[in-house]
C-alpha cells in the first residue's frame, strides 16, 4: 500500500494509540500552507501499517507559490528500502482558513481546514483507502508536526508520524 508522505508526509503509530486524544489547535502561530511549503522541506516519519514494523519514511519537498496563487510541492518519498517515488500536491487558498487542492496519489480533491496553527487535510486514495493529516506549525514556524491517520473501510490501518522542517 502507498501511502502520502506530506507535507505533505510520513509515520505511523501503533493503532493501539488510536484512541489517544489530539490536543486542540493553540491560535498561534497561524498555519500558513503556502508559505510553510514554499522552498524546500525535509520530513522525516515513521509509518506503522497495522500491527507491523515501523518503517522509516524520508521525503523531501520543493514547493513554489506561483503568480495564480497556487502552491506546487513536488515530493521525492523514500520508505524504507524501497525505491524513490514521487508524487506533486497544489494547494489553494478559498478563504475563511479553507483550501483545495490535488494529490496525485489522490482519487479526488484534497480538502484543508486551517484553525490556528493546526492544518487538518483530508482527501481519498486511489486505493480507496481514505487519509486524515493533522499538521500543527511549531512556535518558530520552522518545522510542523505531521499525524497521519489511514482507514479502509472506516478501519485505521495505517499511522504516520513525521517532523517536517523548512530549508
Amino acid at each position: 500500500m502507498r501511502l502520502p508522505a506530506l507535507m505533505l508526509a510520513h509515520v505511523l503509530l501503533p493503532a493501539s494509540l488510536a484512541a489517544r486524544a489530539v490536543p486542540p489547535p493553540l491560535p498561534t502561530p497561524l498555519f500558513d500552507p503556502l508559505r510553510f511549503f514554499a522552498g524546500t522541506t525535509h520530513g522525516t516519519a515513521s509509518l506503522r501499517v497495522l500491527i507491523g514494523r515501523r518503517t522509516p519514511v524520508q521525503v523531501e519537498g520543493h514547493g513554489h507559490v506561483g503568480a495564480d496563487g497556487v502552491l506546487t510541492l513536488d515530493q521525492n518519498v523514500v520508505e524504507g528500502r524501497k525505491p524513490a517515488t514521487t508524487r506533486r500536491w497544489t494547494f489553494t487558498r478559498q478563504g475563511n482558513g479553507r483550501y483545495a487542492g490535488t494529490l496525485s496519489d489522490a482519487a479526488g480533491p484534497v480538502a484543508g481546514d486551517v484553525t490556528g496553527n493546526r492544518l487538518h487535510l483530508h482527501f481519498r486514495m486511489k486505493s480507496g483507502i481514505v487519509a486524515d493529516q493533522l499538521l500543527d506549525l511549531a512556535p518558530d514556524g520552522q518545522s510542523a508536526h505531521n499525524r497521519m491517520t489511514v482507514r479502509k473501510f472506516g478501519i485505521i490501518v495505517a499511522r504516520l508520524d513525521e517532523t517536517i522542517r523548512r530549508g
